[in-house]
């Protein structure tokens, strides 16, 4: 993961990630497309918890659909790593196909 200097933001293969409790947000809300993760089980592994449940949703940023709505594909991954290799495929190809 690299840093973008000018707005201090964690970005994923060019694209931003943003965290918010046991969510993250992984793409622009700009965009037609964005993936939200939600990390179900974790454990403690030494003094880190790492995720070993987390839900991946490609979802439409459209505000007039319904949460329900807005799901387009949705995946149960067993960590986190996984769960990013799936979304940064996902997200390219949801928004290369416009």
């Amino acid at each position: 993961m690299e840093k973008n200097e000018k707005a201090n933001v964690l970005t994923y293969k060019g694209r931003p990630l943003r965290r918010k409790g046991n969510l993250i947000y992984y793409g622009s809300m700009a965009d037609k497309y964005v993936i939200m993760m939600q990390i179900l089980e974790s454990r403690a592994n030494k003094d880190l918890e790492v995720g070993t449940k987390v839900s991946v949703q490609l979802q439409l940023t459209d505000p007039d659909l319904k949460s329900r709505d807005r799901v387009v594909k949705k995946s149960e991954k067993d960590n986190l790593y996984s769960a990013m290799d799936v979304a940064a495929v996902w997200l390219e190809r949801a928004l290369s196909s416009k």
